[in-house]
């Protein structure tokens, strides 16, 4: 039942993002190792919609690692069946510390057996464009399973997510699968100086994510460059667009500022489907970090637009006429595509 239900998730998601997204590109899946097992290693600047977009676009059934507060409660069967398995911080207290090494013997089995796994290398979230610096705990967790596993190699896959924006629908989003860093290669490094051979495997992830994001370096230029991140330039080629971002004179357009006839429109086209929006702004307020923002405006608007449509259009159908009840489930989709274009052509 479970696995019924992580296969349909994932086929939802993968129509959805089809209309969440202006356009989604998914480049360099053939990196992708075919064989042993693989711990895919993204970076982590969108909350909930980075392992959500991994798994929908890997080709491959994932296990993922994530923090251990969202777990318990209604929803522990959903986080089970999404192959959701917990890692408790400093923060959750260090009698729950002692619970890591549990959750990571059953990784080292799940990639003993062949099977994948997701862990978020640089080790928290963020809303910034460039890796952070990776921590030792995905190296450490692939070379422990290979030592387990010398029958078959462990990948460490480099997987770069750059959005054009974080918290908006309706922008261009590139995922990349760069290079796989196979950990039988430092193998023998680790076992004459272990702390040496865990910190080139890391580093060399690091490089191979760096070549797959757009701008992953917090350099001298980093906050010039990054505001060419806009509508008109992410739909560029993804190399292209990256050697661009490494010049100081790069000739990429720069978003205009938002016109106070612009915000005008976008309280107009916003009428059709103002229950949604006021819904997920209502929903976003419950959030001070807005990292989540945007994985609330993907999951929520997931859910409650169709709701209020079909809730709203089938009044309608009933007490008027099916004819009313299309025309105005069109206006409402014309609305929304006209209004997110609004919002994400100034950005």
């Amino acid at each position: 039942m479970k696995k019924r239900f992580y296969n349909f998730i994932c086929s939802l998601l993968s129509f959805y993002n089809r209309f969440y997204f202006q356009k989604l590109r998914v480049l360099g899946r053939e990196n992708i190792p075919t064989d042993g097992a693989i711990l895919f290693s993204p970076n982590h600047q969108n909350a909930l919609i980075d392992p959500l977009l991994v798994g929908t676009t890997c080709k491959r059934s994932v296990h993922s690692l994530t923090r251990s507060d969202v777990f318990g409660g209604p929803w522990q069967w959903l986080l089970d069946s999404m192959q959701t398995l917990p890692v408790y911080r400093i923060r959750d207290g260090y009698e729950k510390l002692k619970r890591n090494q549990e959750v990571f013997e059953y990784c080292y089995t799940l990639l003993g057996n062949k099977n994948n796994l997701m862990m978020f290398s640089e080790g928290k979230h963020h809303d910034q464009y460039y890796l952070q610096p990776l921590s030792k705990g995905s190296s450490r967790l692939a070379m422990e399973a290979q030592l387990r596993s010398p029958e078959h190699t462990i990948y460490l896959q480099a997987v770069g997510l750059n959005y054009g924006s974080y918290q908006h629908a309706r922008h261009d989003c590139v995922v990349v699968y760069g290079k796989a860093i196979a950990v039988t290669d430092f193998v023998a490094d680790y076992q004459k100086h272990p702390a040496k051979g865990l910190n080139a495997m890391r580093d060399a992830l690091q490089v191979a994510m760096e070549e797959c994001l757009w701008l992953p370096h917090n350099n001298d230029i980093y906050s010039q460059q990054k505001k060419f991140i806009n509508h008109r330039n992410t739909g560029l080629p993804f190399k292209e667009l990256k050697e661009k971002l490494k010049k100081k004179d790069s000739n990429l357009a720069i978003a205009p500022k938002k016109s106070l006839f612009d915000a005008v429109l976008i309280n107009l086209f916003s009428l059709p489907n103002i229950s949604v929006h006021l819904g997920l702004y209502l929903m976003r307020k419950q959030f001070d970090d807005h990292v989540f923002h945007g994985t609330i405006n993907y999951l929520g608007g997931l859910i409650l637009f169709p709701l209020w449509w079909g809730i709203g259009l089938s009044i309608i159908a009933y007490n008027y006429s099916v004819y009313w009840s299309l025309s105005i489930f069109a206006c409402c989709i014309i609305s929304l595509l006209i209004r997110q274009y609004l919002i994400i052509k100034n950005l």
